[in-house]
């Protein structure tokens, strides 16, 4: 599998993605995502700012994820404590894996990708939020060791917000 940046002709095939995350989240009773964010503009606003990020396997995108290094003002005023306040961090962002590849660690494998990244650009903190409803992601930032620090809030809700200090 390779990472990298996206590319603006991969916009059709991530917002497919996209859907897809959307009507699995639904399925959770959640409301995250169900207010047609992320769209089309998020995406290509996440290309253009060389933020977003893919994973193919076989030329074929099967995972996508935003990967932020310069910070998530929501986090500015986290109801909680992060564990490493004042460092730099990365921050994932809106992972959404191909229905076909998921219960493959595909997810999990965006992480550790990210991860690395991190950590080649000299980062070692890991920062990540999600719906208190979405299960999937709850249960992988559990897995990957990552420590719940408190609430941020969105113009679309509060998100649970955690922490891992890398490497994994």
């Amino acid at each position: 599998m390779l990472f990298r940046r996206a590319v603006v002709a991969e916009c059709d095939r991530i917002l497919q993605l996209i859907e897809q995350g959307r009507r699995q989240i639904a399925l959770t009773g959640s409301d995250q995502w169900q207010d047609g964010y992320p769209d089309r503009e998020s995406i290509l606003g996440d290309i253009a700012s060389e933020v977003g990020y893919v994973l193919t396997q076989e030329d074929v995108v099967v995972a996508y994820g935003a990967v932020v290094f310069d910070g998530e003002p929501s986090y500015d005023a986290l109801e909680g404590e992060w564990l490493t306040e004042g460092k730099p961090y990365v921050v994932l962002h809106r992972l959404a894996v191909a229905d076909e590849m998921k219960h493959r660690g595909i997810a999990r494998e965006f992480f550790l990708r990210v991860g690395c990244l991190a950590l080649d650009r000299g980062v070692e903190v890991f920062r990540v939020d999600t719906h208190e409803k979405n299960r999937y992601m709850l249960r992988l930032v559990d897995q990957l060791g990552f420590t719940y620090c408190g609430l941020c809030r969105y113009g679309s809700g509060e998100r649970r917000a955690f922490e891992r200090i890398l490497p994994f």
